[in-house]
């Protein structure tokens, strides 16, 4: 017990003072945090205060390695897995400090997450089979694989997003691997041979990751004198998720993998409903926003440091609860998993974060919105045949007027303009009622001079029908069947005469 006390003071003395000297490197260097429209800070700080939590936690995690003890025995035994993660944290802190310092893409960084979870696997790191209740036990077969990936991955990013006020990311960290902790050292007490080693080194990792975020939060509570950045956000979501993965790899307990997730509850659920958020509103589910659980609160009235506590108090909760799931049966756990979860939800949808008839409404725009994209795209792909079908002036116009009745314009227009100031003009016009000028989308097309210095000019005027996304998109169709026709170069090639001014070609029926 003396080993594990003295891993958990001595991350968190070298974190007290390792921050305060990464704080000056960062201002020396410029890796600070400038303020933007989604910032809750108003003046610059620095943002490579990872290094710090990087630096203390790795520090004890190798000195344990040298101890001539039972705790230093056990944590050798597990070399290989214990490698394997070593060398895939650091590589994600890499990222992230590349990242921090030079800025990378959400999808390079994705990537660097999966090679990293995907080494876990090929180390034999991996969820395999779960126990559910007392003789029932999941067997996950090849799907251990693409299951890992997405815990990790998924963990990873969780803490990464839920690093937007001061103290949050680092204070439900603390939190989450201080409950992982207490279950870890429970399990070397009752487990024998290769669970007790796992156990032991999930210990390990939990306090000295523990102990470097409580050094490091005392500089990054609210008002934050330092930002832990992507270095230390990813560094902890993935060491905590791929520690729990090599915790539970040797016991089929649900609880592994229970209490992680319900002590990193509120990130958890936030990065999903914020995929969920994105994905109806059709946007990347890379792209930021500011519609997080802590944003919703500071909505709701809340000051930031009250936000924070709020949220730990709740994490807290979840945690305290879930710690009952060690000394339950596991009838009685499945059923303290379930009801947590639920409540969970229930918090994101009193704050607002979820909100079902908003999203069933979404679900039926977005419906509506695929269904008419793709009848649009089948008469689009309709009328590129008659256009390469068209092979003189005449021909196109009617198929561009063929293409207004069927893409649902108001009219469309085609001028001719001579060199002795002559301007004839061929309209069509859709027969339905006059359309609201408020809502066409026009765009003009000019085809140059030819060789007998005729120049034209086709105009159309497109409804909207409620839409201005499918009005533009229509538009960008008869582009696309302009441009794989002939019609420029046949009209620059026609002479006076040749064009039929002042006849409409084709009505609508």
């Amino acid at each position: 017990m003396i080993t594990y006390v003295c891993v958990f003071l001595g991350s968190a003395s070298l974190a007290i003072i390792l921050t305060p000297t990464v704080s000056r490197l960062a201002r020396r260097i410029g890796a600070v945090d400038q303020p933007n429209v989604r910032s809750i800070h108003q003046r610059p700080i620095p943002r490579i205060g990872g290094v710090a939590i990087f630096l203390s936690a790795m520090s004890l995690i190798l000195l344990v390695l040298l101890l001539d003890n039972k705790i230093g025995e056990r944590f050798r035994d597990a070399q290989l897995e214990l490698i394997i993660l070593l060398c895939s944290a650091t590589f994600i802190f890499l990222i992230g400090l590349v990242d921090d310092l030079r800025g990378l893409r959400a999808r390079f960084k994705f990537v660097a997450e999966l090679l990293a979870a995907g080494a876990l696997c090929l180390a034999g790191v991996t969820i395999s089979s779960i126990g559910i209740v007392d003789g029932l036990e999941l067997h996950l077969g090849w799907l251990a694989y693409p299951l890992t990936v997405l815990w990790v991955v998924g963990i990873t990013n969780a803490v990464n997003l839920s690093d937007g006020l001061d103290g949050l990311a680092a204070g439900v960290s603390a939190i989450a691997c201080g409950v992982i902790a207490v279950f870890a050292l429970y399990g070397s007490m009752i487990h024998n041979g290769p669970s007790q080693s796992n156990d032991v080194m999930m210990a390990i990792f939990a306090l000295a990751l523990l102990g470097s975020l409580y050094g490091f939060l005392i500089f990054n509570f609210n008002p934050a004198k330092i930002f832990m950045g992507d270095c230390g956000s990813l560094f902890l979501g993935f060491t905590i998720a791929a520690s729990s993965v090599m915790c539970v790899s040797k016991s089929t307990a649900l609880v592994g993998l229970a209490l992680p997730a319900l002590a990193l509850g509120i990130p958890i659920f936030d990065t999903l409903f914020s995929m969920l958020r994105r994905s109806l509103e059709r946007r990347s589910l890379f792209a930021p926003d500011r519609s997080h659980f802590h944003h919703r609160l500071l909505d709701l009235g809340l000051k930031h440091r009250q936000v924070v506590l709020a949220i730990y108090l709740a994490t807290l909760l979840f945690a305290g609860l879930g710690l009952l799931m060690i000394v339950s049966d596991d009838v009685t756990s499945l059923i303290i998993f379930i009801c947590l979860l639920i409540l969970i939800v229930l918090l994101f949808r009193a704050v607002g974060a979820v909100r079902l008839g908003e999203t069933m409404a979404r679900l039926r725009e977005n419906h509506a919105i695929a269904e008419r994209q793709r009848h649009e795209r089948e008469i689009f792909e309709q009328l590129q045949l008659k256009f390469r079908l068209v092979h003189d002036s005449r021909q196109v116009w009617e198929a561009v007027c063929e293409a207004a009745v069927r893409m649902e314009f108001a009219w469309v227009s085609l001028k001719t303009m001579y060199t002795d100031g002559r301007v004839e003009e061929e309209v069509w016009r859709s027969s339905q009622t006059a359309p609201d000028l408020s809502r066409l989308v026009t765009m003009t097309v000019p085809f140059g001079n030819g060789r007998t210095g005729v120049s034209r000019q086709l105009e159309i005027a497109i409804l909207a029908n409620g839409s201005l996304e499918s009005a533009s998109r229509r538009a960008t169709f008869l582009g696309r069947l302009i441009d794989d026709s002939e019609l420029p170069g046949l009209f620059a090639g026609e002479g006076p005469g040749r064009i039929g001014a002042g006849r409409a070609i084709l009505r609508p029926g």
